[in-house]
């Protein structure tokens, strides 16, 4: 389990002003020193990730963020990157002195519930000091749990463990498969898996091995082959297989190979699903339609590796685009959690397939599009909507055909 990936993890962060104990709480509720502790305020300077296992839960990113209130030149650049953490949180903590609960509060606390994730308010340092009772009964009569710790001392650190699985998205409980549903027990997979320069020497990428195992989690067979070797694969099958998922950049050529009758789809689509809108995805895509030249248009990988060779992202995207417009584009490539904060110039994003996200970034990232006007899509149905394949990539989704 400590290999669980990022975007797989419940994803918790700790918000509130500086030097009210943030960092104690999570060095307390880990049993580590992870963030550093000290009386100085504003010591927390970036958000401070650590994942760890909480039973019943399972994986969980614990964030430890700077003071929102942060002042200065540089404190607003630390408070800039916690404001980025309310996008990637799927339960927060609120944490405030005992003793203090004022509008700085209510903000922080108006902020996660605008973005209708749960909530739990703890009041640290209850050795030296009480909320108010008024207080108390606002927040009870909103519905959010509080706790007083002394995470110093480690007291109140088994009712906070507590709220946190109470408070637990059910959606995260009950994580949605990434393909098993769109399979029957006992059928036949088929990925197809190009092995280029940007496959991991020795291993597969992410999507693919979770494709794997969310395959053997269905009771279902699973065939791995490259694309050279796929006529010869479904050739040996006595039955058509279930499905056939594929690598978007080979999508054409797998098409090819695959009879009509057969559902076929792609790695980034399904994650596409898994992570994000798909729906909002396929009516972004239209805008490609729409790009002049000179027009901006906004990359985003959430993956930080080196770019090599035909990079998907850098090279090859920008190259399907401008072809297919048949005009100069201004590609802007973002990577990891970076996300503009003046989204408006752009013309279009595209989304790669989220396998390092949790679904709340990326949800968060769509609705902010959506708030700009900016149309956002996803590699793979960017891809496949250039290809003039889309409608083929989604015929395993009924009512999400005629993308072109």
């Amino acid at each position: 389990m400590k290999d669980t990936p990022r975007g797989m993890r419940l994803h918790i962060g700790l918000f509130g002003r500086r030097n009210v104990g943030k960092s104690s709480l999570l060095n307390a509720l880990t049993r580590q020193e992870v963030s550093i502790v000290s009386d100085v305020p504003g010591t927390t300077t970036d958000p401070v990730e650590k994942p760890m296992e909480l039973l019943p839960l399972g994986p969980v990113l614990f964030i430890d963020t700077a003071g929102v209130d942060d002042v200065g030149a540089l404190g607003e650049l630390r408070a800039g990157r916690t404001r980025q953490v309310f996008e990637r949180t799927d339960l927060g903590i609120l944490v405030a002195e005992a003793g203090s609960w004022g509008e700085f509060e209510e903000r922080v606390l108006g902020e996660l519930e605008k973005r209708k994730m749960p909530v739990i308010v703890v009041f640290n340092k209850a050795d030296i000091g009480a909320a108010a009772p008024e207080t108390l009964r606002d927040l009870e009569g909103r519905k959010v749990p509080v706790v007083a710790t002394a995470a110093r001392e480690g007291r109140g650190l088994p009712q906070l463990r507590e709220a946190l699985i109470r408070s637990a998205p059910e959606a995260f409980l009950e994580a949605p498969p990434i393909l098993g549903d769109l399979i029957s027990p006992g059928g036949v997979v088929v990925l197809v898996v190009p092995i280029d320069l940007e496959a991991p020497r020795g291993r597969l990428i992410l999507p693919q091995v979770q494709s794997i195992r969310d395959v053997l989690d269905h009771d279902s067979c699973c065939l791995v082959v490259k694309e050279r070797e796929l006529r010869g694969a479904l050739d040996g099958l006595r039955e058509p297989p279930a499905l056939v998922v594929t690598d978007s950049q080979v999508f054409l050529k797998v098409a090819g190979d695959v009879p009509d009758s057969v559902p076929l789809t792609s790695f980034s689509i399904l994650f596409a699903r898994l992570r994000g809108d798909l729906r909002e995805f396929v009516r972004g895509v239209k805008a490609v339609d729409r790009l002049r030249r000179g027009d901006r248009v906004l990359v985003l990988e959430a993956c930080t590796h080196h770019p090599i060779g035909e990079d998907i992202g850098r090279v090859k995207i920008p190259r399907w685009l401008r072809q297919y417009t048949g005009t100069d584009l201004d590609f802007v490539h973002l990577q990891g959690h970076d996300f503009p904060e003046d989204i408006g110039s752009y013309r279009l994003v595209v989304h790669c397939g989220s396998c390092m996200l949790n679904r709340r970034e990326v949800i968060s990232r769509i609705l902010r599009c959506r708030e700009a006007g900016v149309p956002i899509t996803n590699y793979g149905v960017a891809i496949t909507y250039s290809l003039g394949a889309l409608d083929r990539a989604l015929s395993p989704f009924p009512g999400l055909g005629r993308g072109r």
